[in-house]
């Protein structure tokens, strides 16, 4: 009886081990999604500071947002495939002109 009963608890600690184990990774994936979302949160954070969004709005955060939604709008309808071409064009060449000015410090 007592063997059973060792037997017992040695299978509750094991299966509370695992729990736990399961516990700790289920949380890190949480931490890790949540550290890519905060990360993609603020590169896009900085790419409206870097266009001078905040300062030309007056860090109006309902015109920035309405912007937004016009950008969105202009991208889902029928012109959208040449929006996107355009602005990323524009995008590019922005990106290139800093990265030359860095390098020409």
């Amino acid at each position: 009886m007592a063997a059973t009963t060792a037997a017992l608890k040695r299978n509750r600690a094991a299966r509370n081990r695992l729990q736990a184990a399961r516990a700790r990774h289920d949380r890190q994936d949480w931490q890790m999604d949540r550290r890519k979302r905060t990360r993609q949160l603020i590169e896009l954070g900085g790419l409206v500071k870097k266009a001078g969004i905040v300062e030309i709005t007056g860090d109006d955060r309902t015109l920035i947002f309405g912007a937004l939604l016009w950008i969105a709008d202009r991208l889902e309808g029928d012109q959208g495939e040449h929006a996107r071409k355009v602005w990323r064009d524009w995008g590019r060449a922005a990106f290139e002109i800093e990265a030359k000015e860095k390098a020409g410090k």
